[in-house]
């Protein structure tokens, strides 16, 4: 097997496993789980991207996701205008539930959408999903109201103390869970670290809650994606993500899938070129970058848990 190959073998070795050493629990949302508990792969990013090669991976979405947290956004305007839906089921259920408890008609989720894009208004009061991850990247409230932007902190502090223990960037902020929990939800890829050594950066994200199937390989991208933006912009080379796991878990309404996707072979990993010209983190756009020689089997589809 190709050496090029084996990050994308950890994960569906991970899939495995979860499916093998499972154990049947219940969840939020009511679909049930197999799940495990404590897990890490890791990806060496010099040696190809890891985006996955068993399935059609949406790289549309996933760069205009980290460039919406960059943004410290919160509402899904910018992601539904861009065609991403991949977080429209969280406001779409809460502004349901507050018209059913209301007793006013509501939109289909194709209307609810369609929505969004053309009316403003609309979209600031049913298109927020409250203090969800770039809020707190980019504008963590403290006690004495005033914001920290860890992205930035994060950045100069590579740049001037590469060796520091305390390159963290966290998303759970236990007095905003609720608050989030209304309309969106509460981080599952929750904290994650730099590191610096030889000239290059790597990432290490714990991720408290891993959907296996839908998530973990959309994660496993963004992440290999920012940790690949930083070091361009602090002068360093790509190193390694680290990928860490609390609760990992297949819902039981993907098991086929994934059966599927581990009766497939990989492929050789793609290359994603970014443009060198752009030194500040938050100067990207969608524009600058490249996914080249991205060879994969067709999508599967899975419903997501809400």
């Amino acid at each position: 097997m190709s050496t090029i190959v084996t990050s994308e073998k950890q994960y569906l070795d991970l899939l495995s496993d979860v499916l093998s050493n499972g154990v049947k629990k219940e969840d939020r949302t009511g679909t049930g789980t197999i799940s495990t508990f404590g897990r890490q792969i890791r990806f060496d990013l010099e040696k190809g991207f890891p985006l996955l090669t068993t399935k059609k991976m949406f790289m549309r979405g996933i760069i205009h996701e980290l460039l919406w947290f960059l943004m410290g956004a919160s509402n899904i305007k910018y992601l539904v205008d861009h065609e991403v839906n991949i977080w429209n089921d969280w406001p779409y259920r809460y502004y349901k539930e507050h018209m059913e408890k209301s007793q006013k008609e509501f939109l289909s989720m194709k209307e609810f959408i369609a929505r969004i894009k053309s009316d403003d208004v609309f979209a600031k009061q049913w298109g927020e999903l409250g203090p969800v991850y770039g809020v707190q990247w980019r504008r963590w409230k403290t006690v004495d109201g005033k914001e920290i932007d860890q992205i930035q902190n994060v950045v100069d502090q590579i740049k001037k103390n590469p060796y520091s223990r305390r390159l963290i960037v966290t998303a759970w902020n236990p007095a905003e869970i609720e608050e989030m929990a209304k309309s969106g939800l509460p981080p599952c890829h929750s904290l994650f670290q730099f590191y610096v050594v030889n000239g290059k950066l790597s990432c290490q994200l714990y991720q408290r809650s891993a959907d296996t199937f839908l998530g973990v390989p959309f994660n496993i991208a963004s992440y290999s994606l920012l940790t690949m933006m930083i070091a361009q912009v602090c002068g360093l080379k790509p190193g390694e993500f680290v990928h860490t796991f609390g609760d990992v878990h297949i819902y039981l309404n993907h098991i086929d899938q994934v059966k599927e996707q581990l009766s497939r072979d990989m492929k050789l990993l793609p290359t994603l070129k970014i443009n060198q010209k752009v030194k500040d983190i938050f100067s990207f756009k969608f524009e600058d970058f490249a996914l080249e020689n991205y060879d994969s089997h067709p999508a599967i589809k899975a419903p997501i848990a809400v």
